[in-house]
């Protein structure tokens, strides 16, 4: 019986190999950054108000000039296509039917124009990895033309974080199959099946886009690393080629949220990558007060990194999050049941959400408040 989050996450354990479910579970290290995350917002409590009318009660959010109806989105996430063939539109999809947003990674496994399609009357963003400028720039303006309402820039990989179950498990891209990798496909044949009639998944939006490139562009494309010298003042380079809303993904500091306001960014996502990159991290949740007390509300700040249940979703928004992103719930449905199972999965999270505003007496985000 598939009741919350986490069983959709045993399910999805049975159903991939091993090697896919380690690198959509996995964290940096020892893990101790994806525990943190989730157990600091399992401490934190809310509490109850009563008699107080909860007929109805109002999950929407407005952002950005758009409502969505529940105040969580899908959050970027690479190499969909290894989960299941198509995963990107699927996720798109399974956003828009719930009334959320979904942001699509530069890591995707398929076009940016294709996902937008998808799901042409949900709330579309674009994140950006910057590898190259020119491949960037080139990214923004298919993504500004292709109708995606923000631009996403996320700052927190200089260097990928030191993911040692990938490393143990040989998977690395471009894939190169082992016999510990055979092994594990055997023992999933119907994942292996689709993956056979799908093809192995690439990288789609950071080719060339059937353009050679310059020179220093294809090495940065073979590399696959960041561009390191990104800092402050290049933020203007961003600000020339897209227009909307522009917000950071990946700050934890509060120091980098007024330089973020000084630099004329729209929004900042509080995030450590979901313990993905720098196991020392604090939790999202316990950085998140600090970030939204230095904007002191003049953007809005969203939060990701450890939420699995519509309770967490309360409390991050009571800490002063306009909203919240989820990664890892998602894919757990996707592997189990394809857009339906992600469907389900965020269908859970708006349920538990609204059980627990009617149980905290709360008829809308703004009534949520710290526990006392």
């Amino acid at each position: 019986m598939l009741l919350n989050s986490d069983d959709y996450r045993r399910e999805a354990r049975r159903l991939l190999p091993k090697f896919v479910f380690d690198y959509v579970d996995g964290a940096a290290e020892d893990g101790r950054c994806l525990k943190r995350n989730r157990d600091d917002l399992d401490a934190l409590t809310l509490t109850p108000r009563v008699l107080r009318d909860t007929t109805s009660v109002d999950t929407s959010v407005d952002v950005f000039g758009a409502r969505w109806r529940v105040p969580f989105g899908v959050a970027p996430t690479g190499l969909n296509g290894l989960v299941r063939s198509g995963g990107d539109a699927m996720l798109a999809a399974a956003a828009a039917r719930t009334g959320g947003a979904f942001a699509l990674s530069t890591a995707s496994n398929m076009r940016l124009e294709d996902v937008r399609a998808a799901a042409p009357e949900g709330v579309q963003w674009m994140q950006l990895y910057v590898m190259h400028r020119e491949m960037a720039q080139r990214i923004v303006e298919r993504a500004r033309r292709a109708g995606y309402q923000a631009l996403v820039l996320t700052v927190d990989v200089p260097v990928s974080g030191n993911r040692e179950l990938d490393m143990r498990n040989g998977f690395k891209m471009p894939f190169k199959p082992t016999a510990r990798l055979a092994w594990d496909l055997m023992t999933h044949p119907r994942w292996a099946l689709r993956a056979v009639m799908a093809g192995a998944p690439d990288f789609a939006n950071i080719t060339a886009d059937g353009e050679a490139g310059s020179a220093s562009m294809q090495a940065a494309l073979l590399a696959r690393a960041m561009d390191r010298s990104m800092v402050w003042e290049t933020l203007s380079w961003l600000r020339e080629h897209w227009p909307g809303p522009l917000l950071l993904k990946g700050l934890l500091h509060s120091e980098d949220a007024r330089l973020a306001l000084a630099h004329g960014v729209d929004g900042l996502i509080v995030s450590n990558h979901g313990g993905r990159q720098f196991d020392g991290s604090p939790s999202a949740i316990s950085a998140l007060p600090g970030v939204v007390a230095a904007v002191a509300g003049r953007i809005p700040v969203f939060m990701d990194s450890g939420i699995r249940r519509g309770s967490h979703i309360a409390k991050a928004i009571a800490l002063g999050a306009t909203a919240v992103f989820v990664g890892r719930p998602a894919l757990y449905g996707l592997a189990t049941r394809g857009q339906a199972g992600a469907e389900a999965v965020l269908a859970l999270l708006a349920e538990e959400l609204v059980r627990t505003m009617t149980l905290l007496g709360a008829q809308r985000l703004a009534d949520l408040r710290p526990g006392e």
